[in-house]
């Protein structure tokens, strides 16, 4: 069985494109290679990851797929484009001679408007996007949900991924909206969930893996066992536990799947999803 880490980030340290990056998250205030990252895989037992944009621009889809042509177990990329801009179609013309770019997204978290995914030319961007084949990682937090079933709606033969289970809200406890919007929008069979970034959207000094269950309950009940994957969000995730942390709570959680659930979370549905 291969195991696929779905989600993980490079990049070099800028502190202006990088302000996100604030004093708190020190651990994470410098460059991330592929060779640090490698080991870390090898250590827990992962085979191959997924590489993530981290910035909005051309230069760092380009910068990913550079590594990924010179590292084979980065297996694929979910790259940077301008959903909006009037020769995307161009673009993504262009962009096909990479094999192992499977994907986009849009730090759409970030936008004032959190309807800013309903915009007609975003969303005739999203439809190059299923044009061209081509999978849609969408980055938001639990205030943007009802916006994102509208989308998914829209574009039915679209293949769609939640980032981070859509960030709720662990480390206060609120569920019950985020329950009810993530239910939502599980209805929609072109779209996925990735089991990712939970350990920074909880208490980083004192979570314990209890915290973590009832919302994994929601998503594996609400997806099911074939819309699921595995994503480590590292190196995001060396701010509140690290990759041994984020295996420690998905292991423990995952121990209850059958043999065949693991196979399929683990690495078959990120197979599947990005063509890997």
């Amino acid at each position: 069985m291969p195991k696929i880490d779905a989600h993980q980030h490079f990049w070099i340290f800028d502190p202006v494109r990088d302000s996100w990056i604030n004093d708190d998250m020190l651990a994470i205030k410098r460059d991330f290679s592929p060779a640090d990252l490698l080991p870390v895989l090898q250590q827990n037992g992962i085979d191959g990851c997924v590489s993530v944009q981290a910035s909005q621009s051309d230069e760092e889809t380009l910068f990913l797929l550079e590594h990924a042509a010179q590292n084979a177990f980065i297996k694929g990329v979910v790259g940077w484009v301008d959903l909006k801009a009037d020769d995307l179609e161009a673009q993504l013309e262009q962009y096909k001679q990479y094999s192992k770019l499977k994907g986009f997204r849009h730090v759409l978290q970030s936008e004032p408007d959190d309807q800013y995914m309903l915009q007609p030319q975003f969303k005739k961007g999203i439809a190059s996007l299923q044009k061209y084949g081509y999978t849609y990682d969408i980055l938001i937090y639990p205030q943007h949900l009802p916006y994102a079933e509208v989308l998914v709606g829209a574009f039915p033969d679209q293949k769609f991924v939640v980032d981070h289970l859509a960030k709720p809200h662990i480390k206060d406890q609120q569920i019950s909206q985020w329950q009810k919007d993530m239910e939502t929008l599980a209805k929609h069979p072109n779209v996925c969930c990735k089991i990712s970034g939970m350990l920074t959207e909880a208490d980083w000094k004192a979570w314990k893996r209890d915290d973590f269950t009832p919302y994994l309950d929601v998503v594996f009940n609400a997806f099911g066992i074939n819309r699921v994957m595995f994503g480590s969000d590292w190196p995001v995730c060396l701010v509140a536990g690290g990759y041994e942390g984020t295996m420690q709570v998905v292991n423990n959680y995952c121990s209850k799947l059958s043999a065949t659930e693991q196979e399929l979370f683990w690495g078959n549905n990120a197979t599947i999803f990005y063509n890997l």
